[in-house]
């Protein structure tokens, strides 16, 4: 299942700041008619993205109906991704065998 979407980069503040790309409604509810072929636990999904030249694995975390994309400090770096950036991402939900 592979989906191109586009967000706004919002911060989590906890113990340490994290930052997130929601996934769009529409890309949400398609995630979970298959969520559970997919998540390993916990209600998380395992996907691999790509953002401008950087590939990543990660697992998105479910949010209050819809999902949201971490995105570490190895991605952010080299496109220097901030809060409120508006970036584009290609990612592939990785089902579970």
């Amino acid at each position: 299942m592979e989906f191109t979407f586009a967000g706004r980069v919002i911060e989590w503040r906890g113990p340490a700041p994290y930052y997130y790309l929601p996934v769009p409604d529409e890309e949400s509810a398609d995630i979970r008619e298959v969520a559970a072929m997919a998540s390993y636990g916990w209600g998380v999904i395992p996907v691999a993205a790509r953002i401008g030249d950087v590939d990543f694995e990660t697992s998105l975390f479910p949010k209050d109906g819809g999902y949201l994309l971490p995105l570490k400090a190895a991605v952010r770096a080299p496109q220097q991704i901030t809060v409120g950036d508006e970036i584009s991402v290609e990612m592939t939900v990785r089902l579970q065998h």
